[in-house]
């Protein structure tokens, strides 16, 4: 499979005019879905609502946990939201509480959300979305009791993520694992994946090219106000004046937020340059105590914000901070988060190399700085800040090129006709 910033999926016409008039059922097993009262990111909420908005039904089943926070969701078991039918089985153990409790919550979802399929009305398609991988297995087996296509994405390459950074080691564990990945890349009627980095990992693990589709992270660009000046955020928290550089997302092992703390210890002396960490996770609160231990007045923490108010932060910020561990795995990633930044007009400060490296360069919508380098971090934050015209023409060029080539629209359709494909392929079984 080729790389391509802008797929277009060739399908055969005749079976789209025959599916157009056909509203479908997707049932969506997602422990970590995201509506934008929460914090995390959207990409499954943005697809599934266009898809309702075009007449289909969608049906969500998702844990009553916040992903990020590891607190209960607001709201109950069972509601509407854009559209959407959303149930929320219960989990058991704290998200962020070490391997075992993690492991815990994941399998007492797995088995649950399974146990909530048989309460939902036979779906068209079922559709499962790893990692964690035991979701996956819930959707299998939700698409043979329901006889209904089974379709698989892939949004991170577990387990070799895990295994990489070193957060899973037992080898029973890991053999299991990768027992698991087999199993259900070979019983997915269709595999969807959200880099064009995945494919080539896939086809190794015996998966055929023509199996493999890419809907890649996008963004819902209309949500974002790039000429917004963040003018009540910088207010709030202080920040008139100073260069805001934002780091928006997770703070967990694989996000290395430790450079950038060491990073900002290097910027001491530089009073006007603000780093802006919005999120949480399991490493936070150890990273905020070393903050204080050390003295960084330069390195603000935020607490978990709904996704709904993300565009204010970005709003409120010069540059877009993309960071992860420097392994082979990160380098096959399309994090949501530069996409944010660049449909808010910011310029991107990427600390991460591979496929993502080549959307910002062919955008130049921003600098690339080596992973691990909190010397090339820094400088990279100096040379931002003492150049305002390259940071609106950055922000600028990195607006239009999501505008073309990532727009949420245009992904739910080709979503959209990727369903009616494997659904029509099922019928004509």
């Amino acid at each position: 499979m080729r790389r391509h910033f802008s797929r277009r999926f060739i399908i055969d016409e005749y079976i789209i005019q025959l599916f157009k008039a056909v509203n479908m059922h997707i049932l969506l097993i997602h422990q970590a879905f995201i509506t934008p009262e929460d914090s995390g990111g959207t990409r499954h909420f943005e697809l599934c609502k266009e898809l309702a908005e075009r007449g289909h039904e969608v049906t969500i089943i998702t844990g009553d946990k916040d992903y990020l926070s590891g607190g209960k969701r607001r709201g109950t078991s069972s509601s509407t939201c854009s559209g959407l039918n959303i149930r929320a089985v219960r989990t058991l153990a704290p998200i962020h509480s070490g391997f075992i409790p993690r492991l815990i919550n994941y399998l007492t979802f797995m088995l649950n959300s399974f146990l909530a399929t048989f309460l939902v009305k036979k779906p068209d398609v079922v559709y499962g979305t790893s990692p964690p991988i035991f979701q996956g297995l819930t959707a299998y087996l939700a698409s043979r009791q329901k006889r209904a296509p089974f379709v698989l994405e892939i949004r991170d390459l577990w387990p070799d993520f895990v295994i990489q950074i070193g957060a899973v080691r037992n080898p029973v564990i890991i053999s299991l694992s990768r027992w698991l990945e087999r199993l259900l890349y070979r019983k997915a009627d269709l595999i969807i994946v959200n880099s064009p980095g995945f494919p080539p990992h896939i086809r190794a693990k015996g998966v055929r090219e023509e199996k493999i589709h890419l809907v890649p992270n996008g963004v819902d660009t209309s949500l974002f106000k790039p000429g917004d000046n963040g003018r009540a955020i910088r207010e709030k928290l202080g920040l008139e004046g100073k260069f805001v550089v934002l780091y928006a997302g997770a703070i967990g092992k694989s996000n290395d937020i430790g450079k950038v703390l060491d990073a900002a210890s290097l910027l001491k002396g530089k009073e006007d340059i603000v780093i802006l960490l919005v999120g949480g996770g399991n490493e936070k609160e150890k990273l905020e105590k070393r903050a204080t231990i050390e003295g960084l007045k330069n390195v603000i923490f935020i607490p978990p914000v709904e996704k709904s108010q993300i565009p204010d932060y970005i709003a409120a910020s010069d540059v877009g901070l993309a960071i992860l561990k420097d392994v082979p795995m990160f380098r096959t990633t399309y994090p949501n988060k530069v996409f944010d930044y660049m449909a808010g007009g910011r310029p991107v400060l990427l600390a991460i190399d591979g496929v993502i490296r080549e959307v910002v360069e062919r955008a130049n919508a921003g600098i690339f700085v080596p992973p691990g380098n909190p010397e090339a971090i820094a400088a990279g934050m100096v040379k931002m800040c003492s150049d305002q015209n390259l940071q609106k023409e950055m922000g600028a060029r990195g607006r239009k090129f999501v505008e073309e080539h990532f727009e949420r629209k245009g992904q739910s359709l080709e979503l959209e006709k990727i369903l009616l494909e494997v659904l029509a392929k099922h019928v004509e079984r």
